[in-house]
């Protein structure tokens, strides 16, 4: 498994990052060890979390994941030999989340931090990451921005420095962004330079076949600040997979859930050209995963992909598809497929 350097911090990781949030919910604590164990063996060092996590987000479950991957690290001993990341949630309606008032001031930003370093039976987090922004910005397929939804919010200053005084405390050792815009990376970098505050090394945004949204301006941003880029949701919420065109009632996220949880990975769209990908894979003598893993995995852009699953074989044949080389023409023919089919699932 190739390594990589995570922007300007000094964190060596794997291009591919085990994703957790299924621990908890779609898998048990048994099914966690077991992944994190074969994660490892397969040359794994990068694991990512939230404290929201597992999803469905539920109050009565919040926080299982985190606390699956501390008894990991407790019975395992290899704290040390892994990059934990985890994420703070910015506002939101989840009224389990410090009594719904959850927000990236100071407050919250201590208290998720020592929540999170208790269920991850740890003295410091690797990568700490705001999981979305405190202001008004589109994300979670809201496709423009609206600045009629302008809201009070924490500024960017008042959360770097509260990050600052974390790091110096010893509890993070660096920090990320997700679900951020070019706006709000430049505005991060501004602020980190200007006031002598830690700087971002990365950010965690969905990249994948049906949403290549980072590739218009964050792209740039990114390569010209050092901020590498960790590619969530690579298969579309299973989608891109084809069980969904294969079986509409196969067992996912998207069967499981409220359609309300993920419907911008629900539209016809996405469908339509995930079953163009699908094609273009089989008639290449690959499997639609392999192909959308793939991909992710020999983008220039991407520091490490982050997959998940339900089970071991799933997990297996994710990590196998960092072997394949696209050739050019497949290339072509997604970039093809793209213009005509142009970002559905953003």
């Amino acid at each position: 498994m190739k390594t990589i350097r995570l922007g300007s911090s000094d964190l060596q990781v794997s291009t591919v990052c085990l994703g957790t949030m299924t621990f908890g919910e779609q898998n048990s604590e048994a099914d966690a060890h077991s992944q994190l164990d074969y994660a490892l063996e397969r040359g794994i060092n990068f694991i990512d979390t939230a404290e929201m996590y597992p999803v469905m987000p539920r109050g009565e479950t919040q926080g299982t994941t985190e606390r699956y991957i501390g008894s990991w690290i407790k019975q395992s001993g290899k704290r040390s030999d892994i990059v934990l990341a985890t994420k703070v949630a910015g506002p939101s309606r989840m009224a389990w989340i410090r009594d719904g008032k959850g927000d990236l001031d100071a407050a919250n930003l201590r208290a998720a931090v020592e929540t999170s370093l208790q269920r991850l039976q740890t003295d410091y987090i690797d990568l700490y990451q705001l999981h979305w922004p405190s202001r008004n910005v589109p994300i979670f397929g809201q496709l423009s921005f609206d600045p009629t939804a302008e809201r009070k919010h924490v500024e960017i200053e008042e959360t770097l420095a509260v990050l600052g005084d974390l790091v110096k405390a010893g509890k993070i050792r660096h920090i990320g962004v997700s679900n951020e815009s070019a706006w709000g990376v430049s505005e991060f970098i501004k602020q980190s330079e200007e006031k002598g505050l830690p700087r971002i090394v990365s950010i965690q945004n969905g990249y994948h076949l049906a949403n290549r949204g980072y590739e218009s301006g964050l792209d740039e941003t990114c390569f010209r600040e050092n901020v590498g880029l960790l590619a969530y949701s690579p298969l579309a919420f299973g989608q891109l997979t084809a069980k969904y065109l294969d079986d509409p009632v196969a067992s996912g996220r998207l069967t499981l859930f409220p359609p309300t949880w993920s419907p911008r990975y629900l539209r016809p769209a996405v469908k339509q050209a995930a079953g163009r990908y699908a094609e273009l894979a089989r008639t290449n003598g690959m499997t639609p995963t392999q192909l959308a893993l793939a991909w992710c995995y020999t983008r220039w852009f991407i520091a490490s992909t982050i997959i998940g699953a339900t089970s071991l074989a799933q997990l297996k044949e994710n990590i196998d598809a960092a072997d394949l080389t696209l050739s050019d023409e497949i290339v072509a023919a997604v970039n093809q497929i793209h213009a005509e089919i142009n970002n559905p699932g953003m």
